[in-house]
């Protein structure tokens, strides 16, 4: 369909966040299961919960446009969580892995302000007061997440993937250490074996 009004770009972009949203819907439980800190687990969990309320809210936009939401997918959203799934399947320790999955939520976190505030402020303009109510309540949602992310990246759990990677590199140091001590203990009791005395 042509693209010819600004409500014609709001039901486009409708159509993208809907779809957005519905990948994600599929994709956050394996983000939450992968998580080891309770609280990310938990924050990725209550979203979850958001993010299918979500969903029905965009419904109902659709039925107050007297519109559908179409096939339409949402490129930019595949590519997000690919990247996260990306991040899961690599060989990485746990810890640095919540820091990981608080970046991949975050930058889908960005996606989905920047598309519900952009498509709040058409319908703003468009005089469409209930829409831009209902899509101005997941903005909202979605800011407060984003926020909660901060906080629990700030409040331990970057720190503790430092933490960890310097725990595993004094570790494989302090065993290179010792192993090189053993050698040169057995080296210096090779070395200091009393010779046998030749039989007289």
């Amino acid at each position: 369909m042509p693209i010819t009004s600004l409500h014609d770009l709001m039901l486009h972009g409708l159509k993208d966040v809907y779809s957005a949203e519905r990948q994600l819907v599929q994709a956050m439980p394996a983000m939450a299961k992968n998580a080891t800190s309770d609280e990310l687990r938990t924050a990725m969990e209550t979203h979850l919960e958001q993010t299918k309320e979500q969903v029905t809210r965009l419904k109902q936009v659709f039925e107050l446009l007297d519109a559908g939401p179409g096939n339409m997918k949402c490129k930019a959203m595949e590519g997000l969580i690919a990247e996260g799934k990306d991040l899961i399947d690599e060989d990485i320790e746990p810890a640095v892995l919540d820091a990981g999955l608080i970046a991949a939520a975050q930058r889908i976190e960005h996606y989905e302000i920047s598309a519900y505030g952009t498509l709040a402020e058409y319908a703003n303009v468009l005089g469409l007061d209930e829409v831009r109510d209902l899509l101005e309540q997941s903005l909202d949602e979605e800011k407060e997440t984003d926020v909660l992310l901060t906080q629990l990246a700030e409040g331990g759990i970057n720190q503790f993937a430092q933490n960890g990677d310097e725990s595993e590199e004094d570790e494989a140091t302090e065993k290179a250490s010792r192993k090189k001590s053993a050698s040169k203990s057995a080296s210096g009791s090779r070395r200091a074996a009393p010779k046998k005395k030749a039989a007289s």
